[in-house]
């Protein structure tokens, strides 16, 4: 049921560092070419970092850890529709119809679980969506319940971050902040929002995870680093944006999983494209620290 490729299996059996990868960017996230790009660009950045790159989906059922050049590009290309968007409800559901499917943040985190990989590096997981507050993600129960350290730039700003931090409190998740006391707003460097500690180096935050296992603590690690200072968007014109692209969403009678895509899309278009380059920037700076974590662990 689970494959993995076989630099990942080799760099696990000789305790080499590795860093889990979602595929929901290649196929839910980006548009061709731009979403292989990055997918690409990110892995080299985790070798960059001195660890193995795992890039995690499901292929024709089969759970793969690990994608090859050409398994990124066929699914960079696929149809829209075609590739399920895979959570922790949807494994079972992927593997027992033998389905392509790209793992969110929390389906990335389990797999990466089972295969015994500690460090995940992503953009920005889910969160409580504005307006919604029964709107929660899959990704903040996942983070309360898998030991994995997740490597991201906060939540998406599209969400609503104060609920989404009283979420992740509630679930027990600590939330680091890389060389920051503020939580990013993904596309802007601060949100006003403090985190529950700062840590300055990858050896600091490997120190924490080193204590969370110590301690057997089940739970995973959110570790929030800005999107680099030359690709941010002021924090008041990307949230102008963000509600302007929100509102049209509702106005037109988008909900649900359409909303993320919708709203996303949208900003790119009103921000003149600087927030899928702030976005892409900030998925291989995620990647890079990630690596350096890793290593230290």
């Amino acid at each position: 049921m689970l494959y993995l490729h076989p630099e990942v299996a080799d760099a696990l059996r000789q305790r080499h560092p590795v860093v889990a990868l979602e595929s929901t960017v290649i196929t839910h996230g980006l548009p061709y070419p731009a979403n292989v790009e990055t997918a690409l660009t990110m892995e080299q950045a985790v070798r960059e970092g001195g660890a193995v790159p795992a890039t995690i989906a499901v292929l024709k059922g089969q759970i793969t850890v690990g994608l090859t050049h050409d398994q990124i590009e066929t699914l960079g290309q696929s149809e829209s529709g075609t590739v399920r968007k895979c959570s922790r409800r949807d494994l079972p559901i992927a593997v027992g119809l033998q389905e392509d499917a790209a793992t969110t943040v929390a389906g990335t985190m389990i797999v990466a679980h089972m295969a015994g990989i500690r460090v995940f590096a992503t953009g920005g997981i889910g969160g409580v969506h504005r307006g919604a507050p029964y709107d929660v993600s899959a990704d903040l129960m996942e983070l309360g319940r898998t030991p994995v350290v997740v490597v991201c730039s906060g939540a998406k700003s599209i969400l609503d971050l104060p609920l989404t931090l009283e979420v992740l409190e509630t679930q027990g998740v600590p939330i680091l902040g890389y060389q920051t006391d503020s939580l990013p707003a993904f596309y802007s460097r601060d949100s006003g929002l403090a985190v529950d500690a700062r840590v300055d180096t990858s050896e600091q935050a490997a120190s924490v995870v080193r204590a969370a296992q110590q301690i057997r603590a089940q739970h995973g690690i959110l570790i929030a680093v800005p999107v680099p200072a030359e690709h941010a968007i002021d924090y008041q014109t990307a949230e102008a944006a963000i509600q302007q692209a929100t509102d049209e969403a509702a106005a037109q009678g988008i909900h649900g999983k359409a909303v993320t895509p919708f709203v996303l899309a949208r900003v790119a278009q009103l921000t003149g494209g600087h927030s899928m380059t702030a976005n892409r920037a900030l998925l291989a700076n995620n990647a890079r620290i990630a690596a350096q974590i890793a290593a230290c662990l």
